[in-house]
Parts: structure tokens; C-alpha cells; sequence
């Protein structure tokens, strides 16, 4: 072949070549026209499930903090101690459990004793003191059994006074005292009415002695002296009334007789006169009222030496008994305004938050199942609904905030659940932990007829229907009844037209190729947690 001819031959397949590889790629591109086209959605399709027969149970599950009822924290009054507070003893271990009239703690060698009462502590009790703070006292002695007097009397009286030295003797430590110089009073007092008594005495038996006159031989020697002149005197008479020559009447003797006589009987009726006592008698009063002066100051002192109750030596808490739930000081720690220990109310409980719709299905005392850290389960009662504000404080979000949060977080409700019987281990484990809390609410009587949420539609009368599909197709609409509603599924009867198990209903459109007839009858939907 010449050169001519070759060439001719390489253009012949080099044409061949192009015009293939046009044709290739013109079948690639697509116009705008074919792409939209190719774009469009295809024939939709109905996605159907079979009706059911199951049990159905709504909870309200919720997640909760595990604490100890009303913690507090416990601080003692140490200004009256007058020296350094230390704790000398009776130190608790964290989980025990504190009655009233227990001993708290021990500081500087004096017992710190718990009380029933909300009134905290500010003053020492003392003779005299008045207030409510005496009225709770009273109170909480007469709770533990102890006469302390009149619980409606605000004064601290010896019957007070009297009824904290019980409390003392029960604790096993020495009721508190007033101090020396108190004690120093009281027998100087002691000692002055033991002196004006016997002054007293004395003066008494000084008016006894002025009272009863002279001497009784004194007495004696008048009366003799007066029997004495009446004798010669009527020896006289006698003599003058029958005259003899043996014995002459001597009138002058009778004379002298008589007067002897008249001297006598004055002289007795002068010993028989009362004497001047007025003295004696003044010494008396006087003593009387030196002996009254000094009994009323010792009535005074005995006063002041009533058994008082200092401030440091007492605790009031509400709800007692109570438990420790931690210890902030040990043996040998010098106490100060800080806390020395939290306590709690005895009583377990679970916190949480549901939302006002759940809030509403809950009653009181109804049953709870507690799930532990551990993944057991144990029973719970709820014990209380609402009863604490928990709406954030104005202005507390930042700018801009999510208000459809804020306005979920006030529409929430506190909920109290106790546990039942715990062991100490799972007490310890539970303590202080988040845990889920499940609280059914409803439940059907067996296993009903039951469709998905989503396949429940409204009518034009705000009646319930749902769609039923038939193998060939076709659907029709049947009116339903319904009731409980729970895991994404709702109890349904049929009010128009007929609805069995098996019957297959819509929940929704498929795109065409999709399979139409979806079972989703073994997908629960998810549970949600408060």
C-alpha cells in the first residue's frame, strides 16, 4: 500500500472512532427537562399493621435523689462555757439514730441532750426567765415523761427547775448549778435565820419570865404574911368578946392587929400586879420580824440556786428521732459556731420531678418500684405530691434563654417516695444515689384489642377511627372506642363497623417500592423517663 493510501485508511477509522464515542456520550446527558422528570416522587403506598391482642400498662417513670428526710445542721451554743469547748466524749458514729432526751455529744465534760422542739437555743434557763422558749422545754419534758409543771406557764418555776434535774438523772450526769457564789448566798442566808431564830427564842422567854411577875416565894412570903395578921387579929377580937380575969381585953392589940392585917394584904395585892412588859414585848417583834427578813432572803437565794439548764448543754430538733448523717468534729475537737454534725429524719425517701400531666396520675400511697444502682428492684410507696415550689427565680436564666425550657421546668411537680424494707447494705448503697423510679398507674384487665397511637385518626365529630386494609387493597373506616393508652399502643373496640385480631390497619403512606405492609406490631415505643 502507498503512502496515499494509508492515510486514507488511518481518517476512515479515526471517524469511525469519533462518531462511537459521540454517540456514547450523547446517551449520558440528560436536559434539565429528563432530569426533573427523572426527580419526581414516586406512587405512594399505605403502611399497614395487624390489630393485637395485649395487656397494656401505662407507668409514670420518673428518676429521683435518694437522701434522709429534713437534713439539718446541728451547732451548739458555747458562750456560757467559760473556757475552751472540747469535746470530751459521746461522740456519734455516722447512722445512728438520736432520740429525744439522748445524749448528743459530750463538750468539756457536760452532756449536750436533744430535745423535741423548733425553737433554737438563745439564752440559758434561769429562776425567773419567761418566754416561749420555757414553754417548749416544759413541753418537751413532759414528752419524755417528766413533770416540769404547768406546760402553759412561760415561767421557769422550781417545778421547772425541778424537772431538769430528772432530765440529768435520766442522762446519768449532775444536774447543772447556779456556781459557788450562789451556793456561797444560800448558806449565808441559811445561817441568818438559824441566828434571828434563836434571837427570837430568847426574847420570847424574856417576856415568858417579865410576864409571870416575881419570884413564887416571894408570893408564898406575902400570902403567910397576910394569914399571919389575920390569925392575931382575930386571936385579939376574941379575947375583947368574952372577957376574963385571965385575959384582959386589950384593944390596943386589936388595933394593931388590923393594921398589921391591912399592911399584909397590900403588900400581896402589890406582888399579884402585873409587871411592865412593853419591852420585853418589842424585843419580840423585833425579833419576829428579823426572822422574816431573813427567811424571805433565803427564799431569795434558794431562788437564784434553782437548778438552771445552759445553752450549751441542750438541742432542739423537730421529727426526732433522728439519724447522723455525718460528724464534723471528733474527741479532743474544740467546738465553734461551725457545724459538729448533720442530722436527718430517720426516714429514707426518694426525690424527684414529673411533669404536671404525669403529677396528675399519681395519688398518694399508690405503689413505686425502685430500681437500686445495683439493677435490683425493690417496692416503694409514694409518700407526697407537690408541696415545694420549684419555679426558678425571676430573672435567674441567662438572656436569651430557652422560656419553652423555663416553662416546662414550672410545670413540674416534686414527688416524695419512701422504699420498704431495706438491708443496711442496700441502705448504704442507696444513699445519696439517683435511681429510677417506675410507678404504674393503669392497666388493662387482661389482653385487649390494641392498635399503635399512630394509627388512630380524628373525624369531623372529633369521634376516634381508624383505617382498615383489606388483602385486596381497599380500606374502610371504622369508629372506635378507646381506652388505655401505653407504650405507644391504645386500647380500641369498634363503635361503627367491625375490627378483629389480625385486621390490618394504617399508620401512615410509603413511598411506592417501600413495603406497604410494615409490621411493627413487636416494636414498642421507647419509654420515656421524667
Amino acid at each position: 500500500m502507498d503512502r496515499s493510501t494509508r492515510t486514507i485508511a488511518v481518517l476512515a477509522v479515526t471517524a469511525v472512532v469519533s462518531l462511537g464515542a459521540g454517540l456514547g456520550l450523547g446517551r449520558m446527558v440528560q436536559s434539565p427537562a429528563e432530569a426533573a422528570a427523572a426527580a419526581s416522587p414516586p406512587d405512594a403506598g399505605l403502611i399497614t399493621v395487624p390489630v393485637e391482642m395485649r395487656s397494656l400498662t401505662n407507668d409514670v417513670v420518673l428518676r429521683g435523689d435518694v437522701l434522709y428526710e429534713d437534713p439539718v445542721q446541728v451547732v451548739l451554743e458555747t458562750g456560757d462555757l467559760g473556757g475552751p469547748a472540747v469535746v470530751t466524749g459521746q461522740v456519734p458514729e455516722p447512722g445512728a439514730t438520736i432520740a429525744a432526751g439522748d445524749v448528743l455529744l459530750e463538750v468539756a465534760g457536760r452532756p449536750v441532750v436533744a430535745l423535741a422542739g423548733q425553737l433554737p437555743v438563745y439564752r440559758t434557763l434561769r429562776a425567773g426567765v419567761s418566754g416561749p422558749d420555757v414553754v417548749q422545754l416544759k413541753e418537751a419534758l413532759a414528752a419524755l415523761g417528766i413533770d416540769a409543771g404547768d406546760v402553759a406557764s412561760p415561767v421557769y418555776d422550781a417545778r421547772a427547775a425541778a424537772g431538769v434535774e430528772a432530765l440529768y438523772a435520766r442522762v446519768g450526769y449532775p444536774a447543772p448549778t447556779a456556781g459557788d457564789d450562789v451556793a456561797a448566798a444560800v448558806e449565808s442566808a441559811r445561817e441568818g435565820v438559824r441566828a434571828t431564830q434563836d434571837q427570837l427564842t430568847q426574847a420570847r422567854a424574856d417576856l415568858a419570865r417579865a410576864q409571870a411577875g416575881g419570884p413564887r416565894s416571894e408570893q408564898v412570903r406575902l400570902q403567910a404574911d397576910v394569914d399571919s395578921a389575920q390569925y392575931r387579929l382575930e386571936t385579939a377580937r376574941a379575947a375583947c368578946a368574952t372577957p376574963a380575969p385571965e385575959v384582959p381585953c386589950d384593944r390596943g392589940a386589936v388595933i394593931d392587929a388590923e393594921g398589921t392585917l391591912a399592911v399584909a394584904i397590900a403588900a400581896r395585892a402589890e406582888g399579884q400586879v402585873a409587871p411592865d412588859t412593853a419591852t420585853e414585848r418589842s424585843a419580840v417583834q423585833a425579833a419576829e420580824r428579823a426572822v422574816g427578813d431573813a427567811q424571805s432572803d433565803l427564799a431569795d437565794a434558794l431562788t437564784d440556786a434553782m437548778t438552771p439548764l445552759p445553752a450549751g448543754e441542750v438541742v432542739y430538733l423537730d421529727a426526732l428521732p433522728r439519724r447522723v448523717d455525718g460528724v464534723e468534729v471528733r474527741r479532743g475537737s474544740t467546738v465553734g459556731g461551725s457545724p459538729v454534725m448533720s442530722v436527718s429524719g430517720a426516714t429514707l425517701q426518694v426525690v424527684g420531678t414529673v411533669p404536671a400531666a404525669d403529677a396528675a396520675l399519681l395519688t398518694v400511697d399508690a405503689p413505686a418500684v425502685i430500681q437500686l444502682p445495683d439493677g435490683a428492684e425493690v417496692p416503694g410507696t409514694v409518700a407526697q405530691i407537690g408541696g415545694e415550689d420549684l419555679t426558678p427565680a425571676a430573672g435567674g436564666g441567662e438572656e436569651g434563654g430557652d422560656d419553652a425550657g423555663a416553662a416546662q421546668e414550672r410545670s413540674r411537680t416534686r414527688v416524695v417516695v419512701v422504699p420498704g424494707e431495706l438491708t443496711e447494705d442496700q441502705r448504704l448503697t442507696i444513699q445519696g444515689a439517683n435511681v429510677r423510679i417506675t410507678v404504674p398507674v393503669g392497666s388493662t384487665a387482661g389482653d385487649v384489642l390494641a392498635v399503635p397511637i399512630a394509627a388512630l385518626d380524628t373525624g369531623a365529630a372529633g369521634e376516634a377511627r381508624v383505617e382498615v386494609v383489606a388483602d385486596d387493597g381497599s380500606s374502610e373506616v371504622v369508629v372506635v372506642r378507646t381506652g388505655l393508652a401505653a407504650g405507644g399502643y391504645v386500647e380500641v373496640s369498634a363503635v361503627d363497623g367491625a375490627l378483629e385480631q389480625g385486621d390490618r390497619v394504617s399508620v401512615g403512606v410509603a413511598a411506592a417500592g417501600a413495603d406497604a405492609d410494615e409490621d411493627t406490631s413487636g416494636e414498642d415505643a421507647p419509654e420515656d423517663e421524667a
